[in-house]
């Protein structure tokens, strides 16, 4: 797979040409989102790995085997900014949805560690009343042990099935490249490449 950085976009109009179908990957800062981007394109640095969440303050769009393109968003739930730095990510995060991207698949990343945080909840309340196409993938199961992740699995996905979304959850280790296969195939047959 070859993943090339187009650009990080601070407002809608550096957005790149809407030619190729997009996978949105969405998720609270700290959540594993780059560490994902980088094993699921084979990569070691083509998303950067902040060391303080919430430091993204862009939207990064990567052109993936010139047939689709992977858009990063800035994670939410991050404490340490400013309230108008988070409005204006907010803004530009809403406009990128509101204008017609050629949307195939939202990858909502959620913590397989953490109770369904709440604005995890919302994030996806509003993603299913929109009608997005969206696929959930708990992170970090590494740190499960066996139990725990069967447990944790079932508490979130009665969380999740709760709140509408009624989807397979798909179970994902950037260490241990557990769940890649399953995360791409899906992302593929999305995109109207698998």
């Amino acid at each position: 797979m070859q993943a090339i950085f187009e650009i990080g976009a601070v407002s809608a109009k550096q957005f790149p040409d809407p030619d190729y179908p997009e996978v949105v990957f969405v998720g609270r800062s700290n959540v594993g989102k780059s560490s994902l981007l980088n094993n699921l394109v084979g990569a070691k640095k083509l998303a950067r790995v902040s060391t303080t969440p919430g430091k993204t303050r862009e939207i990064n769009f990567f052109l993936v085997d010139e047939q689709l393109r992977f858009v990063d968003l800035p994670g939410y739930g991050y404490a340490k900014t400013s309230h108008e730095n988070r409005r204006s990510w907010g803004r530009l995060i809403t406009t990128y949805f509101e204008i017609g991207r050629p949307l195939a698949l939202i990858v909502l990343l959620i913590d397989s560690r953490l109770p369904l945080q709440q604005s995890d909840a919302g994030v996806l309340r509003w993603f299913i009343e929109a009608g997005f196409p969206l696929q959930v993938v708990l992170t970090k199961i590494d740190k499960l042990k066996q139990g725990e992740r069967v447990r944790q699995e079932r508490i979130l996905g009665t969380a999740l099935e709760e709140l509408g979304y009624r989807n397979r959850i798909l179970l994902f280790s950037s260490v241990r490249n557990i769940g890649r296969k399953e995360l791409l195939h899906r992302i593929y047959t999305a995109a109207g490449s698998g």
